[in-house]
């Protein structure tokens, strides 16, 4: 499980909008890397229009806020372009970062098991190791610790 102090694996996956975002090529700014279950539900629209909304803020930490679920490409043009998002959104389709990052897990609701993503930030620093690691996150008030985070470091 990666942790505070470790190298952030490095990834080059497609975006939203076309192109392509990889990790080391945001050096040295630092990039805040949530990790959100699907596109257009409650909890990770609700998470997207908060870091969104902090854009600026995270601009001026000199942080970049990369959003990455298994959404396709084609998905995350959708949500971007329903809720009037800002921040980069990276297409793991084939879950390959995911797994990189421990964030496919099995997860449990109303008694079934499967498998998804489970909601994880990493603030990374601008030489490339992870500073701090949420997992398991609420969305309510994260991104705005994330923020505060960002700016101490």
């Amino acid at each position: 499980m990666l942790e505070a102090g470790n190298e952030a694996p490095d990834f080059t996956l497609p975006r939203d909008g076309g192109g392509s975002v990889t990790l080391s090529a945001l050096r040295p700014s630092k990039v805040v890397l949530y990790f959100y279950p699907k596109d257009d539900t409650s909890g990770c629209t609700t998470e997207a229009l908060d870091f969104t909304r902090l854009a600026e803020a995270f601009n001026a930490a000199d942080t970049v806020v990369v959003g990455l679920s298994r959404d396709s490409v084609k998905a995350h043009d959708r949500f971007t372009a329903k809720h009037g998002l800002s921040v980069v959104l990276a297409s793991d389709e084939l879950g390959d970062t995911c797994e990189r990052y421990g964030t496919w897990a099995e997860k449990s609701m109303y008694g079934r098991k499967y498998m998804g993503i489970e909601r994880t930030t990493f603030l990374i620093d601008g030489e490339g190791r992870i500073a701090r690691a949420w997992r398991k996150v609420k969305v309510k008030g994260h991104a705005e610790e994330v923020l505060d985070a960002a700016r101490s470091l």
